[in-house]
Parts: C-alpha cells; sequence; structure tokens
C-alpha cells in the first residue's frame, strides 16, 4: 500500500486526505453517522438574495453566509459608502449569530471582500467597534464586484 501512496504524487495525496477529513467531520466519531446541520434564519438580517442559508449550525461550529451593507427592512444597500456598508454587514452579522445563540466573541475567523482594497482603513475602522481582542483570524481580498452592487462583504465562522 505505502508504494501506492508514493506512486499517487503530493497533489492526489493531499486530496485524498483532505477527503478524508472532511468526511470524518461529518460523521460521529468516524462511524458513519451522519452530523445534523441546521439552517439559522432570522428576519432581523436580509433574507437569503439565493440558494443559500444565513448561516449552518453543526456541532460546535457556526457557518455565516457572507453579509453585504443590505437593510433587512428595505432590502437595498445602505446609503453613505464603504463604511455605512460594513457597519450594516456586521449588524447583519451580529443578528446572525444571535439568532444561533452566539455573539463576535465566539467568532474564529473572519473573511473580507473588498471591491476597492483602497477601502482597507475604513472597514477596519468599522470592524475594530465590533470585535475585541483576541480578535479572529481573517482575510481580506479584493474582488471585481460584489452581489447588488456592494462594496464590501463579510463572513465569518464561530463557535457556539
Amino acid at each position: 500500500m505505502s508504494g501506492r501512496v508514493k506512486s499517487m504524487g503530493p497533489s492526489l495525496l493531499l486530496l485524498l486526505s483532505v477527503a478524508v477529513l472532511f468526511g470524518a467531520a461529518f460523521t460521529e466519531e468516524g462511524r458513519g453517522a451522519s452530523r445534523k446541520l441546521v439552517a439559522v434564519v432570522t428576519g432581523v438580517a436580509p433574507k437569503a438574495i439565493g440558494p443559500y442559508s444565513q448561516g449552518i449550525v453543526t456541532d460546535d461550529l457556526i457557518f455565516l453566509a457572507g453579509q453585504v451593507g443590505l437593510d433587512p427592512k428595505t432590502g437595498g444597500l445602505v446609503e453613505g459608502g464603504t463604511a455605512a456598508q460594513a457597519d450594516q454587514a456586521m449588524k447583519n452579522l451580529q443578528a446572525v449569530l444571535k439568532a444561533a445563540n452566539s455573539d463576535f466573541e465566539k467568532v474564529v475567523k473572519t473573511t473580507i471582500f473588498l471591491t476597492d482594497i483602497n477601502d482597507f482603513a475604513v472597514v477596519n475602522e468599522v470592524y475594530a467597534k465590533y470585535l475585541k481582542q483576541p480578535y479572529p483570524a481573517r482575510s481580506t481580498v479584493q474582488v471585481s464586484a460584489l452581489p447588488r452592487g456592494a462594496k464590501v462583504e463579510i463572513e465569518m465562522v464561530a463557535v457556539r
């Protein structure tokens, strides 16, 4: 068997390792019993604008869909530019976290998508108002476009 594994090459071996780990994450102690996935739904955050959930809870993890600066009452982007959109996105995320019985103190990973990386400092100011040390791990990337013409989108992973 070890000779076959070596001949697979590092890429295929990595792919198989990830598949095994991913599969184990959805089984109870590797015994094949599926773990329950529960959708998080709240009317305090904007409704999903596609075939996805506002959040998904599995065991001790909460995966939050990306939120843009949509006003949940009007369904439109808030006015005021990147800072206002980032603030509304954080409020939307806060509502989804609350619906999942969690909060910003339990966020472990954040990803921020910006249509203009020059807005990095502006978004940091808003972000820092909601999150405290130890800050979650974070990635920030520039993208060419976001849904509804938004300037910023933020997604999170939290523990319960």
